[in-house]
């Protein structure tokens, strides 16, 4: 056994708390983990039920699956880890929150770093969308909410959606050379779009339609949007970091603490407690029947 000069971390601080800490925070998560992967999981039931297409960025629903079954898996590991008091458990649980946590970060920095290259990817794979922008619900409804709500149209711009069979200007029909009504200009709050507004606008030049479509492309207005909005932006991304943040922190203390009580009493209990033996035997005892984590007490 090691002597208390070899004891990391700070005597005040109780095991008990920081186990149930860690108990509750990894819970929460795989419960808001186990909510996603249901969603995800209903919304791809829903997709295939109307033959929409197959693809990660056609599909939000895939999204939401492989989100939910990635926080439904590490928080499991969190859960386990801290009733089990489980070292290895507990540090595939930090380390993958770290990760994650690195990578995020890693992501932004390299996406505001490259920004050109990060639109042009962003715009190629919005018209691999309005490709198919009938046949995959998924995205005809998310790409009608972006374009309603930041009063764009398609993706670079309004001239993307000659790409898609029905908008493309040798296309029969009345949608030929013509854009979806979610691009039209409304005058007045909650106004219904005539949806034959956007009828032969690619055959006009540009500033012929800026009363009557939004010509400006969805990339641009949402990075307009983010700048206009950069204080609510800056509380998602710190509400999204600082619980991940937390998690390590706590893990870590948590590791921590479980090493220094073996390395002090050589077995799980709480360090503030300085009761008598027979306390600390009946109090482990309670504790052994709730975790099923600590080793008997000779």
């Amino acid at each position: 056994m090691s002597s208390n000069d070899d004891i990391r971390y700070c005597h005040r601080c109780s095991y008990i708390l920081l186990k149930f800490t860690l108990f509750a925070y990894a819970i929460v998560w795989w419960l808001i983990g186990g909510f996603i992967l249901s969603i995800g999981i209903y919304a791809e039931v829903e997709r295939q039920r109307y033959k929409t297409l197959e693809g990660v960025f056609l599909a939000p629903a895939i999204i939401l699956i492989l989100l939910g079954i990635i926080m439904f898996i590490v928080s499991l590991i969190g859960v386990l880890g801290s009733l089990r008091d489980n070292i290895t458990l507990l540090k595939v649980f930090m380390y993958t929150l770290t990760v994650c946590l690195i990578l995020e970060l890693l992501g932004g920095i390299l996406a505001l770093v490259f920004h050109n290259q990060t639109v042009d990817l962003l715009n190629k794979n919005i018209r691999r969308g309005i490709v198919n922008y009938y046949d995959d619900l998924d995205f005809k409804n998310l790409m009608d909410f972006v374009q309603e709500k930041f009063k764009c149209c398609g993706g670079q711009e309004y001239t993307d959606w000659s790409v898609n069979m029905y908008h493309n200007c040798s296309a029969p029909g009345p949608l030929s050379c013509g854009v979806p009504y979610t691009c039209c200009i409304t005058t007045k709050p909650n106004e219904v779009a005539n949806t034959m507004c956007g009828y032969k606008v690619l055959q006009k030049e540009r500033l012929d339609l800026i009363s009557t479509i939004h010509i400006r492309g969805c990339t641009d207005a949402f990075f307009i949007w983010l700048m206009d909005n950069y204080k609510i932006m800056a509380g998602l991304l710190l509400g999204i970091l600082l619980p991940q943040f937390f998690g390590v922190i706590v893990s870590w203390l948590y590791i921590t603490r479980v090493e220094d009580s073996i390395n002090e009493y050589g077995h799980y209990m709480d360090l503030l407690d300085s009761s008598p033996h027979q306390r600390a035997t009946k109090s482990h005892g309670h504790m052994a029947k709730w975790f099923m984590c600590m080793p008997e007490i000779d």
